[in-house]
């Protein structure tokens, strides 16, 4: 049984909680489910509780957007407590900046957290 289902981790998101899991054995954090450590190969991973604050570790910005979607707008990769994780971003974030989890964007069921840049 994996510590951490992405449903469960989808709910959180939706109740305005990141979520990830962390490996007891070598103490690498994934920001999302995983069932085995990339780093050690350990299936023994625990459910744990991210801080909403974070850095962006990489940006990009989507100049033609897919159907549906209005653009141009910013995503990048946010690392909060050593992991990282995939993220709409708000407010003009370039790399190094400071952010805080905001809100979540829903398409299709699919939650995704939005990060805004710190004030």
């Amino acid at each position: 049984m994996s510590a951490l289902t992405h449903e469960q981790w989808a709910e959180a998101l939706r109740e305005g909680d990141l979520l990830g899991v962390t490996c007891t054995d070598c103490g690498r954090t994934y920001a999302t489910p995983f069932l085995v450590c990339d780093e050690c190969k350990s299936r023994d991973l625990e459910r744990t509780a991210l801080p909403r604050e974070g850095v962006v570790y990489s940006e990009t910005t989507i100049q033609v957007p897919p159907r549906d979607f209005d653009g141009p707008y910013q995503v990048g990769m946010v690392e909060v407590d050593g992991a990282k994780v995939m993220a709409r971003l708000e407010g003009g974030a370039a790399i190094g900046d400071r952010v805080v989890f905001d809100d979540v964007l829903e398409e299709g069921g699919d939650p995704a957290p939005v990060f805004r840049v710190e004030e």
